[in-house]
């Protein structure tokens, strides 16, 4: 296994995540290109182009979310 510290965790959660999500709606957004032959490299150059996009305002943005999310939500009483 890599040997990043874990303080470093909130962004390989944020490199992982953005990746794996862009790379599945890259996907999606490619199928009008399986007639034409050239599917996985439209999937391909469009994940690689929405992560590079993506992917800073995923690390920027994600600590602003789990504050809201945290805002939002509510500690259960232990029973």
């Amino acid at each position: 296994m890599f040997a990043i510290p874990r303080r470093f965790s909130h962004f390989v959660f944020g490199i992982l995540q953005s990746g794996l999500t862009c790379f599945i709606a890259a996907g999606i957004a490619s199928l009008a290109s399986v007639a034409t032959g050239h599917f996985l490299w439209n999937w391909l150059v469009s994940w690689l182009v929405s992560w590079i996009a993506m992917l800073p305002v995923v690390l920027l943005a994600a600590p602003a979310i789990r504050s809201l999310a945290l805002a939002l939500t509510r500690e259960e009483p232990a029973s």
